[in-house]
């Protein structure tokens, strides 16, 4: 199982950003942070590095069920999507997949509540 869903796509990295904010909003998520890796990479280590984000997505009534079910859960949200620039006019997009994430965990309801996210965030990838 990988730990993640991905898609490469022909576009303008800032509209595929916004897509990708888009579709996770159809989802239910919304976006808690979002980090410039190779902004940050500039900064403390002056070095160049392709653009890369990584946003962290919250769908807040699965994160209720999740932490009730299991409350040391919150240490693996939210759920990380990134998106680096592949070149000049291709992004990748990938999401984390709850399932492989949450096997470290015996808890059943938890289980249930990482498929139901799964689905979603594999959707978000597919859509935009």
């Amino acid at each position: 199982m990988d730990y993640y869903y991905n898609r490469k796509i022909k576009g303008d990295f800032d509209d595929i950003m916004d897509r990708t904010k888009k579709e996770l909003e159809k989802e239910g998520f919304g976006v808690l942070t979002e980090i410039n890796v190779n902004e940050t990479f500039k900064k403390k280590l002056d070095v160049d590095f392709r653009r890369y984000h990584i946003l962290g997505a919250c769908n807040a009534p699965y994160a209720y069920k999740a932490i009730g079910s299991e409350d040391k859960i919150g240490t693996m949200l939210p759920c990380n999507v990134i998106l680096q620039q592949i070149n000049e006019n291709e992004v990748e997009v990938a999401a984390v997949n709850p399932l492989a994430s949450m096997q470290a965990v015996e808890n059943s309801k938890l289980n249930d509540v990482a498929q139901d996210i799964a689905g979603k965030l594999q959707k978000v990838v597919q859509n935009i």
